[in-house]
């Protein structure tokens, strides 16, 4: 039975490749137990979001109440957070409860390159949830857009993670999958840089790679793992999902969230 729990605060995919799907299939794999808050109901699928739905903030804060007051969470994630009204709401709700291990991942645009924010949230963004974060998850375009720093090279991630961080959010990772190269994400924690590469997955785009890392990373930490050991098991679940990665429609190829985040795992099963 689980003994952990991860609440994430996201919007829908019903395609079940990105957002809760992929954030309950991930915890799943971790071995956590997954609640929900719905932020937004999207139509998409592999080809891309044709149509969204945001729910009211008020019916976001009472999703977070009924799961903080009888569940509970030993870590989070938010994904999806489409308004500047949903934005503070969840921030209001992660202070009122004092959720732990807050992982926020600032979707802006999905694979497809649909806008999944309004323009004036993203202000918001920066200023009422960026700096309740445990650790922020931004890839290169929404690092970009949350320092104000274009990205081309490992200097600029840099700067762009020192932004950031200057943001309020203790512990900033940029996933630097999006540059030429081998893929190297890198944690800042206000001080010291770490970097987590692994040889590029020679696959064309896969769905929901970003909403995987940060539910990941949530589980491992609501497991008790340390920062930099919960984003090198994210970091090794993901690559191992996006390596066997497969094609169930006409677009994005789909993440296969059965993989395993753990190297005893793996080695039982491959000496079996």
């Amino acid at each position: 039975m689980p003994n952990a729990t991860a609440l994430t605060i996201a919007g829908s995919d019903s395609s079940g490749g990105a957002g809760i799907q992929a954030d309950l299939k991930t915890m799943a794999a971790f071995g956590v137990y997954g609640a929900t808050a719905l932020t937004s109901v999207t139509a998409q699928n592999t080809l891309g979001v044709r149509g969204v739905v945001n729910l009211p903030p008020e019916f976001v804060e009472a999703q977070i109440d009924a799961v903080m007051e009888d569940v509970g969470a030993d870590a989070a994630k938010t994904g999806m957070l489409a308004t500047r009204g949903i934005i503070e709401a969840v921030a209001d709700r992660v202070r009122s409860h004092a959720i732990p291990n807050l992982v926020v991942d600032p979707v802006m645009v999905a694979t497809s390159g649909a806008s999944l924010i309004e323009e004036d949230a993203v202000r918001a963004m920066a200023d009422a949830v960026v700096p309740l974060a445990y650790v922020v998850t931004p890839n290169l375009r929404e690092a970009e857009i949350l320092s104000g720093i274009g990205i081309d090279s490992d200097a600029a991630v840099e700067e762009a993670a020192r932004a950031i961080h200057g943001l309020g959010g203790r512990n900033v990772l940029i996933k630097g999958g999006h540059l030429e190269g081998a893929a190297t994400d890198v944690l800042f924690d206000g001080s010291i840089f770490v970097r987590y590469t692994v040889p590029r997955v020679p696959v064309g785009d896969v769905h929901g790679t970003g909403c995987t890392l940060s539910a990941a990373i949530a589980s491992a930490l609501a497991l008790g793992l340390r920062l930099p050991e919960a984003v090198e098991a994210a970091k090794r679940y993901v690559t191992r999902g996006i390596a066997t990665s497969f094609g169930r429609g006409k677009g994005s190829a789909l993440l296969n969230h059965f993989a395993s985040p753990w190297d005893d795992v793996e080695e039982e099963a491959s000496g079996s």
